[in-house]
């Protein structure tokens, strides 16, 4: 049996699987860092002493200190979510549990699930390189290069690119670091502040949305060229919510690119930018995902 926890900003879920297999799960309230936790290690505990868990993945928001050889590692960095910085979410989670475990951005989680069971996974050569970027409240984005995620110093933060702008646009940008960064300029909180209304509310017609399709498309094309990733998956409220958002994208990401990147054209681009096959299951899978790399890891040491 394995466990993954997916750690959003709003809400956690905790799931029990077999393999691949979701068999359980339970959604927890994301509140303060000590009761958000402790209500997560309870469920563990509960399903622990009713089949022994083999181990554990963790998918959490960030920033997180993933550098193992670091003394704060599996701890969360400066975050806007107020009450989180500083908590130690690895040892929180594993400290009751005498199994291997594994933590990762929960977009790194979903990038990892997408290339071995959903986007990457179709047609007969399956992709070995994948970005899944989430716009949502925020803008951020996993990477999964050859079966395994991708951090460095720490994990990549491309919400804080700044990227070209459409002719013509003023939009000051909305974030409280660097003003028009790509989060900035198409989270949805971003999206209130530029088209003045709810995003629910926004008019599909309004021609504003081709700036922010124009931006979306300048961040696909820094991270087709720069990372050289085979397919980039858009999710989250605004990538998956949006009727029409995706086609515009598709466009500019090809207009921008000039043919540069031979395998990228108006037949292909539908294949190489896609919304997540597995939808919102990604994350929660994800984690489990890391949980089962979790399990290999000990198995070869």
């Amino acid at each position: 049996m394995l466990a993954g926890i997916e750690l959003g900003g709003t809400k956690v879920l905790v799931l029990r699987a077999r393999g691949g297999t979701v068999v359980d799960r339970e959604t927890i309230a994301t509140t303060t860092p000590r009761e958000t936790l402790s209500r997560a290690v309870a469920v563990l505990k509960r399903w622990h002493a009713e089949a022994p868990i083999a181990a554990i993945g963790i998918g959490s928001f960030g920033p997180l200190r993933l550098d193992r050889r670091a003394p704060d590692f599996g701890v969360m960095l400066p975050t806007p979510k107020p009450g989180w910085a500083g908590a130690d979410i690895f040892g929180t989670l594993t400290a009751p549990f005498d199994c291997p475990a594994m933590i990762d951005t929960d977009v790194n989680g979903a990038a990892l699930a997408e290339l071995r069971w959903g986007a990457g996974a179709l047609g007969d050569a399956p992709s070995d390189s994948l970005c899944y970027i989430t716009i949502g409240t925020g803008v951020g984005a996993g990477f999964a290069f050859n079966g395994r995620t991708v951090h460095g110093a720490m994990h990549p933060e491309i919400g804080h690119i700044r990227v070209p702008r459409a002719p013509g646009d003023g939009f000051a940008g909305h974030c409280p670091f660097h003003g028009d960064c790509i989060e900035g300029l198409v989270s949805g909180p971003a999206l209130a502040h530029r088209f003045g209304m709810p995003g629910h509310e926004i008019d599909p017609a309004d021609p504003r949305w081709d700036d922010v399709a124009s931006d979306i498309a300048h961040l696909v094309s820094t991270i087709l060229l720069g990372t050289a990733a085979r397919q980039v998956l858009i999710g989250g409220g605004v990538g998956m919510g949006r009727t029409g958002l995706l086609a515009k994208v598709r466009r500019n990401v090809v207009v921008q690119l000039g043919g540069y990147l031979p395998h990228v054209d108006d037949s292909s681009i539908g294949r190489i930018v896609m919304t997540p096959l597995l939808g919102d299951q990604a994350g929660p899978l994800g984690a489990v995902a890391l949980a089962m790399d979790a399990l290999s890891a000990e198995g070869v040491s």
